[in-house]
């Protein structure tokens, strides 16, 4: 089935910029044999992690095909298509050319605050105009609106191509909500790379990380252990990976990856504004991790 593809570790990939603000394409494909070497299960195209909001429409698909070339079919993609204009939403749906992708991640609407039915009915028009599978995307860090597992469930017992949520929100309690109450089929896929584990280990269905592309192989291997009720090597491997986690973002995303990037010489540490560099002390600390764990 369709939600086999998405058990264990998806990434949002990141989307390295050059010294002049370009996209480093290069890099990008560099990053994308790391993450596949490293054995992570599926890759996220254009989410946040990408700075998507700052990449101009020659840009992304410039990402897209980066991503779709150097992938050469190994892994499923998802490619995030989302916004707060549900019809420019669903127009982008109708209009893309996703024969090379596998589902899409659409994130909850920013900005205008919308009731539960508001969301409801955003991601009615966004399943009825997709054709391929959706996996529903809530944080509230960033949109300023909750959708609450009710919304949730609702829409995945009343749409059969919503097939999972990434749930963002930090609240386990909420997460383990919907695992309770969902479809058997749906996925709950931790979009917190620190509750993963805990996630997992309650009934979800895996995370889409940050830290997983760039440690993807410790990370990802946690998430298996997780998964096949191992209880002992998944926790080994989650007490190893919380430092990181925590330094990653500090000072936000994906300022605190692209840093564990540059150490591992895969690419830059630049980001376009309103976003800054991670600072050097955040840098620095980042390198000493690596180094001293020996993780990589």
């Amino acid at each position: 089935m369709i939600m086999s593809k998405f058990l264990g570790t998806g990434v949002a990939l990141v989307t390295p910029f050059r010294s002049d603000l370009s996209v480093d394409v290069q890099a990008l494909s560099a990053i994308v044999n790391h993450v596949i070497d490293g054995g992570v299960e599926y890759l996220v195209v254009l989410g946040t992690t990408a700075e998507s909001a700052t990449l101009s429409k020659e840009e992304k698909q410039l990402v897209k095909q980066t991503i779709i070339k150097a992938n050469r079919g190994r892994l499923p993609l998802v490619l995030g298509i989302g916004g707060n204009n549900t019809a420019e939403v669903a127009r982008e749906l109708r209009a893309e050319d996703l024969s090379s992708f596998d589902a899409v991640l659409s994130v909850s609407p920013y900005y205008n605050k919308p009731t539960q039915e508001g969301i409801y009915r955003h991601f009615k028009a966004v399943a009825e105009s997709s054709p391929l599978p959706v996996i529903l995307y809530n944080v509230p860090g960033r949109t300023s609106s909750n959708m609450l597992p009710e919304t949730v469930i609702r829409l995945a017992n009343d749409f059969e191509n919503i097939i999972g949520i990434k749930e963002a929100a930090g609240d386990i309690v909420q997460a383990m909500k919907l695992i309770k109450n969902k479809p058997k089929e749906f996925l709950v896929i931790s979009g917190d790379d620190m509750l993963t584990l805990p996630m997992v280990l309650a009934g979800g269905s895996g995370v889409i990380s940050v830290i997983g592309q760039g440690l993807p192989k410790e990370f990802s291997a946690m998430v298996r252990y997780g998964l096949r009720g191992d209880l002992d090597q998944a926790n080994h491997l989650h007490f190893q990976l919380m430092d990181i986690i925590e330094l990653i973002f500090e000072q936000g995303n994906p300022a605190g990856i692209k840093a564990v990037f540059e150490y591992l010489e895969l690419c830059s540490d630049v980001v376009r504004l309103p976003l800054v560099e991670a600072t050097a002390d955040l840098k620095q600390r980042i390198g000493n991790y690596i180094s001293v764990s020996q993780i990589v």
